[in-house]
């Protein structure tokens, strides 16, 4: 007889990989498609919506040939790139523009100016837990509606369907323009800058403020609970969808974070979430109000405050050639910096060379740079959440990098973990899949034993907090040489 196994849909930026889990959370099949993105102009990111939908169709071929009918998938989660932005029409099924990635920054001057409409930059806070900024999927949606045309008059006539990564793939794979189901879950639809994240619904006097008041969205629906059926094409005819959660979200399930803990992710971006339970906190230290996860429809909803960096990078042997970044100090802002700080005007700058400056320390001070984002983001966390972190769980292909981990632990004077299992984001949507059907259920999946923490790798702080104060207030400093640069002349275009 076949075991029983959950599938797991991880969509993210550079591929989509699709995951079998066992009864005991333990991986038997897996594979990984590449999937890639374009850069037509400076600051753009985007990407083929359809190439998504043709990435999670091989993602799950390759992965069911390489379990061999030894395995009967009883349900699928999917975990999806956040923010990232899809339209299509809703007579064909098909995509009328390219999908803007989450990275993508095209959108400044609508900000800029849904800015000065609300009153500032945190007009929308109170209700959406969000600042203004390039990052969410509203200041996407609303470009496409005012520089695509296709996209307007599909807006204009009704046929406008749209949202995140996760709503196009769930009505794909329930059957698209015969009857797919078009729902978001909470996190996801959290990351919007429409839903009211108190409440759990989309709030109508923000779809005024964007000019979406006739478009219908997604249904908002809870993070495990089935959602519709697979169709026949993708390999898993009849399988029920019955879990779905933004990709930072679902390492925070993966990690089993509990109220009070938080998890770091190490990836395209650097993300940092700390669950603060039941309460929606408001954040007045530049960080992001948002959902955790909610594990059924009639379960509470628990919350999380969220501080994103950009760009983590991995460069270990340099770096540890080198005792310290020898006054080096370096700011990664090369899209501006994200939260805490929230500046679209900062750029990346280098602070300290000195003619003994090496590569070695400029590598170093890198890794540093992420180190630093992160005890920014935790001192945040800490001052609106009134909790102090005893341990800090990690995950993403960074963590592999043991100076940056430890670096980390010296810098926040805190425990870093690193579990064994890495595939956090990829088992917190197999989670919630998973108690969507019964096939666990959620007292049981927050149950921790020694065996899950069999294999961690445990970093401590070396360094004092005297220490750490230090070199804290040396990298503020040069975070402030970071600020206002946009307007610098680019002399390359001027005429000698």
């Amino acid at each position: 007889m076949a075991t029983e196994v959950v599938g797991s849909i991880d969509q993210g930026t550079q591929s989509t990989r699709f995951f079998l889990y066992d009864k005991n959370y333990n991986i038997v099949a897996k594979s990984q498609v590449s999937l890639t993105a374009r850069t037509p102009h400076a600051g753009w990111v985007e990407q083929d919506a359809n190439d998504i939908i043709e990435s999670v169709r091989e993602a799950v071929r390759q992965t069911m040939e390489q379990a061999g009918g030894k395995y009967k998938v009883v349900s699928v989660g999917l975990t999806n790139q956040r923010e990232t932005t899809v339209a299509w029409d809703r007579e064909t099924g098909q995509p009328l523009t390219p999908a803007i990635v989450w990275s993508d920054a095209r959108t400044a001057q609508v900000c800029h100016a849904m800015s000065e409409k609300i009153g500032g930059q945190d007009g929308l806070r109170k209700v959406t837990g969000l600042p203004v900024s390039t990052y969410f999927s509203a200041y996407k949606l609303k470009w496409m509606v005012e520089h695509v045309p296709a996209v307007a008059e599909a807006l204009a006539a009704g046929r406008l369907m749209a949202g995140t990564v996760d709503t196009w793939v769930i009505y794909n794979l329930t059957g698209g323009v015969k009857g797919g189901v078009y729902v978001t879950d909470v996190t996801n639809a959290s990351r919007t800058s429409l839903m009211d994240v108190a409440k759990r619904r989309w709030c109508q006097s923000t779809k005024a403020a964007f000019g979406f008041d006739n478009l219908e969205l997604a249904e908002i629906r809870s993070n495990a609970e089935p959602y519709g059926d697979i169709v026949p094409g993708f390999g898993l005819d009849g399988v029920p969808i019955a879990g779905c959660l933004g990709d930072q979200q679902a390492a925070v399930l993966g990690q089993r974070c509990a109220p009070g803990e938080a998890k770091n992710t190490y990836g395209t971006g650097c993300f940092m979430l700390m669950n603060t339970g039941e309460e929606a906190v408001p954040s007045s230290h530049g960080l992001l109000t948002t959902m955790a996860y909610q594990l059924g429809p009639d379960q509470p909803a628990h919350y999380a405050l969220e501080g994103a960096i950009a760009d983590p990078a991995e460069s270990e042997a340099l770096a540890a050639s080198v005792p310290s970044t020898g006054g080096v100090y370096l700011v990664p802002a090369f899209g501006g910096l994200l939260a805490p700080w929230w500046r679209d005007d900062a750029r990346g700058v280098v602070v300290g060379l000195t003619q003994y400056s090496t590569k070695a320390h400029l590598v170093r001070a890198m890794l540093e740079a992420i180190a630093f984002q992160t005890l920014d983001v935790l001192a945040a966390m800490k001052a609106d959440s009134g909790r102090k972190l005893e341990r800090l769980a990690v995950d993403g292909g960074a963590t592999r990098n043991d100076l940056l981990m430890q670096i980390q632990a010296d810098l926040i004077q805190t425990s870093v973990v690193r579990p064994a299992n890495q595939e956090t984001t990829s088992l917190g949507a197999a989670i919630a899949a998973g108690v969507g059907v019964g096939f666990w259920n959620a007292q049981e999946v927050f149950k921790k034993d020694a065996a899950d923490d069999a294999g961690s790798s445990v970093f401590e702080p070396k360094i004092s907090a005297q220490a750490a104060d230090k070199r804290h207030a040396k990298w503020k400093l040069a975070v402030q040489r970071a600020l206002a640069l946009d307007e610098l002349a680019d002399d390359s275009d001027e005429e000698v």
